[in-house]
């Protein structure tokens, strides 16, 4: 498949034609040297130029002269930066936060809010080319973007597994897969024989890897491909008492619940469950594929447990590996999660 082309970026030349300039001048312009005699009126022209064609300096090429400036950016494509710590994103901020001061890079982080319609390229230009290079992070993702940036060469590390056609990421990613397929193991062995996958709509690679645990934990148990159920969620309001009756009367005992940031869907079906008089882990077993709600007095939900600051610092270094031999292919990463042992599943009892 041939890939798109990003926005093209526009050159020296055409700056220089557009302040009616040399290109030598704009070169002595963009260096910004100090002692460089430019008048000041012509310095002007060269800068009203470069800002109507929408020009930016590249780092990766500053960085080939000897002068990169050693700053590594931090975009969410959510529209609130993680600066609260019980937001799910934050952590991996954290993470990043720490290794790029250990390995001697300053941060920079990248806003959405100000772009939100347009993406990245909303001002007709990478807005990331402040930076080196970026770590990225966040669900609802622009793949136009990300595209955009692989034709362009920027380097750049997703956390989270993300694919584009024609083309590979460097990412860091969580391994939902093993511990999916673990997780069903289990449950055959206490005797679940109809289990349901509820993932999120957006049909996003996290859900794509906890239903391929779902099929390989089956197939090792023994089960039946029609056994396993797959549906999906658009959030708390679309769960219900009615719709938590339905699976149990079509016999599902266990529900494996793919967690959105805030764990809505996933306390939606609790709170459903009680409503509906379907007792948890009684008629009904609830296990989280990731970071689950707080536990409560009565309640730990088995879940297995993201290491969020650690991949942080794993994009880290993977985009600094990038940045120091740009001959480098794509860098990808996937980080074993931990097992959180709950008291949301239990044996089943046969009526």
């Amino acid at each position: 498949m041939r890939k798109r082309a990003g926005p093209r970026r526009p050159t020296q030349v055409e700056i220089a034609q557009r302040a009616g300039v040399s290109q030598a001048t704009v070169s002595l312009v963009l260096s910004e040297r100090p002692g460089v005699p430019v008048a000041e009126e012509t310095r002007r022209r060269v800068q009203r130029a470069i800002e109507e064609l929408g020009y930016a300096v590249n780092p990766a090429a500053r960085a080939l002269r000897g002068m990169s400036v050693k700053t590594i950016g931090l975009y969410t494509f959510e529209s609130v930066f993680p600066v609260d710590q019980r937001d799910f994103y934050h952590p991996f901020l954290v993470g990043v936060e720490e290794e790029a001061a250990r390995l001697g890079y300053d941060l920079l982080l990248f806003t959405s809010a100000n772009n939100a319609q347009g993406g990245l390229y909303a001002r007709g230009r990478n807005a990331l080319l402040k930076a080196d290079g970026c770590v990225l992070l966040g669900r609802h993702i622009s793949r136009d973007d990300l595209t955009n940036l692989v034709d362009e060469g920027f380097p750049f590390v997703f956390i989270g597994r993300r694919d584009i056609d024609g083309t590979e990421l460097s990412y860091v990613a969580p391994d939902y897969v093993a511990p999916t397929a673990a997780l069903v193991e289990e449950l055959a062995a206490l005797g679940h024989r109809r289990i349901l996958l509820l993932r999120q709509d957006d049909g996003a690679e996290p859900g794509d890897d906890r239903e391929l645990g779902l099929r390989r934990g089956a197939e090792a148990a023994g089960l039946r491909e029609d056994d396993l159920l797959v549906e999906y969620s658009a959030g708390a309001a679309d769960v219900g008492a009615g719709r938590v009756t339905g699976w149990v009367d079509d016999g599902v005992t266990a529900v494996l619940v793919e967690p959105s940031e805030d764990n809505a869907t996933g306390l939606a079906l609790a709170d459903a469950a009680e409503a509906a008089g379907v007792r948890i882990p009684d008629r009904l077993s609830v296990a989280f594929l990731g970071s689950a709600p707080p536990p409560t007095a009565t309640r730990i939900w088995t879940s297995f447990d993201i290491p969020r600051v650690e991949i942080g610092r794993a994009a880290v270094q993977l985009l600094v590996t990038l940045l120091e031999d740009a001959e480098r292919t794509p860098l990808q990463l996937v980080v074993p999660c931990t097992d959180v042992r709950g008291n949301s599943i239990s044996r089943v009892v046969r009526r």
